[in-house]
């Protein structure tokens, strides 16, 4: 039972930290590194871009990776719990919602950011750009909310 509940708290503060970096690097990129590329010039655009999604991806796939890694297993875990808690953290509500935000945050970065991402590799486009920006914004929003939750709930299940 010790080694459950360590592995909860463990999978709990994965996430708390790998999501206070996620949240951290989307608010730089919200902030700063999307309205640059309209500042990029459309020569060098594309080479730009291409470089731009490898690079990030190195730094943002692993980091996603392991997110969305602890998350489902915190959820198995709490299933195959039972729902005894404190092992249960994963069927809480507040680890619930939290849970919701990363599969809206997923499913915004492979249906909006990807492709919008494809199609700047393959030409500049301002509106694309514009686009990218504006819709980033649910990332943003998701993920600042989902540390707060975690943070939460880490308060509620773990310090007090």
């Amino acid at each position: 039972m010790t080694f459950d509940i360590l592995s909860a708290r463990n999978l709990l503060l994965t996430q708390i930290l790998v999501t206070a970096l996620m949240t951290g690097i989307i608010w730089f990129v919200q902030i700063v590194h999307y309205p640059l590329f309209l500042k990029v010039p459309a020569a060098g655009f594309v080479a730009y871009e291409q470089s731009h999604t490898i690079r990030t991806g190195l730094v943002v796939a692993p980091l996603m990776l392991v997110e969305l890694g602890a998350a489902i297993a915190l959820l198995l875990l709490s299933i195959a719990s039972g729902g005894k808690l404190p092992i249960a953290i994963g069927l809480t509500p507040l680890y619930l919602w939290s849970f919701g935000c990363l599969v809206l945050i997923w499913a915004s970065t492979f249906l909006i950011q990807a492709p919008l991402h494809n199609l700047l590799e393959q030409r500049p486009d301002a509106k694309a750009m514009e686009l990218l920006v504006s819709t980033n914004w649910i990332r943003t929003i998701l993920w600042s909310i989902r540390l707060g939750l975690l943070a939460l709930l880490a308060a509620e299940r773990i310090i007090l």
